[in-house]
């Protein structure tokens, strides 16, 4: 028997050998000029932070602070370093980019035009979200090949954090939404649109199982904008 007659409920604690990834959506981004692309790098759209963003980015350095966290990692895509930028020089962390965590590769509407294609309503952005797979436009990355290579990139910062820890990811809105999809076994665009500055809550345990712990927690922001990119 017990030895104690009551029994509190007490908040969550990460499992012992868990990693924590404390998913953090970039700050909104430059919006695209039609007739003039976003830059590319390796293909993919690179866009600076908006004003918006930027002070997304202060609000969740100012959030996240003083939780314990051992790491932050960004994609090669400069707005998640830069969404990074505040909390790094809050904590004195160094960030490391991932190449794995890269955006989603939109194919033929990359270098800013996905946006204007949305703001347009362009058929073909009907088309991805009634049958929620981004290859719906033209030579679009597929699930086959999005899915593993960002579960390789979770996987390599678990092995770069370590077990009974905890580090920031600063990574882009399909991402995050494929990551909730592996984790939580959802059809493929439940979780698509993470606010920018938004944080959610990865567990990945020691039998390699994931828990989604919290999605778009936006507490922390008082600068609202974007949906997607």
């Amino acid at each position: 028997m017990a030895d104690r007659d009551s029994f509190e409920q007490t908040p969550y604690e990460l499992p012992p050998g868990a990693t924590e990834i404390v998913m953090v959506r970039h700050g909104a981004s430059s919006p695209p000029i039609e007739g003039i692309p976003n830059p590319l790098v390796g293909g993919h759209s690179n866009p600076a932070l908006a004003e918006a963003g930027k002070a997304q980015a202060e609000l969740v350095a100012e959030g996240l602070r003083h939780e314990p966290i051992s790491a932050i990692f960004v994609s090669t895509l400069r707005r998640t370093a830069e969404t990074a930028a505040p909390l790094a020089a809050a904590t004195g962390i160094e960030p490391v980019a991932i190449s794995e965590l890269r955006e989603v590769f939109l194919g033929d509407f990359e270098g800013g035009v996905y946006r204007i294609k949305t703001a347009e309503g362009d058929p073909t952005i009907k088309q991805v979200f009634e049958t929620e797979a981004w290859s719906a436009i033209p030579n679009a990355e597929t699930f086959a090949e999005f899915g593993p290579r960002i579960t390789a990139g979770v996987e390599e910062m678990v092995r770069q954090v370590g077990p009974d820890k905890a580090a920031v990811a600063v990574l882009h809105g399909a991402v995050i939404g494929q990551l909730c999809r592996q984790a939580t076994d959802s059809r493929a665009f439940a979780f698509v649109h993470a606010d920018n500055g938004s944080v959610s809550r990865l567990i990945v345990n020691p039998d390699g199982r994931w828990l989604l712990r919290s999605f778009n927690d936006i507490s922390h922001l008082r600068v609202r904008a974007g949906a997607t990119g």
